[in-house]
């Protein structure tokens, strides 16, 4: 592909609270290109949305911030939000990613951040992805989103990423669309990536991997699990899907992982109100509502065995 005449610019919008990792992941493949290329293929701002600079998790501040007033136009701006941003409201932020939208400029989110653009209808009618942690939370809001498990989604005018070190890959992809692949893949040897991943490459290891086992049933049973969050599955129902009988299953269970298929599940879906605790403003019956519990009373009992503490003392401000 033949290079652009002007520099590519890009507007990074981190979220207070964003991912260093995430950020970085964003900006130095960029800064690369432009370093190997001997030329300046990307301009890249840092954008302010508060009246602040923003910080991230760990209390580092990125230098330099422009604020959202005093921007010039940008081909590309991306948001770049953690778990302590999943109810973050900006309605000045909104507007200006509609109204650049508008005027031409692609828009994109990682990590948490295709969460603020789905909720203000800015990936309406279009592919997206996001960090596995907040997917469940994202179909609550938006049962209506094209969601898929990948590592990053472009689609027309839109990119999204699942965050952490998937948008190496996702600036690699950009690269490669805009000056070739030779250039993408001396970027990521640059950063001893040698191997890059595509979109749709998944974003957590297999369920053998997490799990420790490389049984058929069981692991068929688990992904049922995983998918039945909100409306678990009794034990027949997870027989069918494992292709065993009930007592089979349990026998399985017993032997590789410890505990029923039952308990299993049930911590399964504790795990995921635990999160749901630390990182949205959701009430403790939505939460009990969201992981499949009868009643909010029913919830707080299992909460309370199994992580020693009640639900409300469990509020916190986990950062993915």
């Amino acid at each position: 592909m033949a290079k652009l005449n002007t520099p590519f610019r890009i507007g990074i919008v981190p979220i207070d609270g964003f991912a260093l990792m995430s950020y970085a992941a964003l900006v130095e493949p960029l800064r690369a290109a432009n370093v190997l290329s001997g030329q300046e293929l990307y301009d890249v701002s840092v954008v302010q949305t508060g009246p602040n600079p923003a910080q991230s998790s760990g209390g580092d501040l990125v230098p330099r911030q422009v604020k959202l007033n005093r921007t010039t136009s940008f081909d590309l701006a991306v948001l770049v939000a953690a778990g302590n941003a999943l109810d973050y409201q900006n309605g000045q932020l909104a507007n200006w990613l509609k109204a650049i939208s508008r005027k031409g400029t692609q828009i994109g989110g990682v990590s948490a951040g295709p969460l603020f653009l789905a909720r203000n209808g800015l990936l309406n009618g279009r592919r997206m992805t996001i960090h596995w942690e907040h997917s469940d939370y994202l179909l609550e809001i938006a049962p209506d989103a094209i969601l898929e498990p990948s590592l990053y989604v472009i689609d027309r005018d839109r990119l999204t990423c699942g965050g952490g070190t998937a948008p190496i890959d996702l600036m690699l992809a950009l690269i490669s669309n805009h000056h070739g692949q030779k250039l993408a893949q001396l970027v990521g040897d640059w950063f001893l990536h040698t191997s890059i991943r595509p979109s749709a490459g998944p974003q957590r290891s297999s369920l053998a991997q997490r799990y420790g086992t490389t049984n058929a049933s069981v692991l068929a049973a688990i992904e049922a699990m995983e998918t039945h969050v909100a409306n678990p599955l009794n034990l027949q129902d997870l027989a069918k899907i494992a292709g065993t009988s009930p007592r089979q299953l349990i026998r399985q269970f017993l032997r590789t992982v410890g505990v029923t298929p039952i308990s299993f599940g049930r911590k399964i879906r504790l795990s995921k109100a635990h999160t749901l605790l630390q990182t949205a403003s959701l009430s403790i019956s939505e939460i009990a509502l969201m992981t499949g519990f009868s009643s909010p009373a029913h919830f707080s009992s299992s909460y309370s065995e199994a992580y020693e503490q009640a639900p409300s003392k469990s509020r916190g401000k986990t950062k993915i």
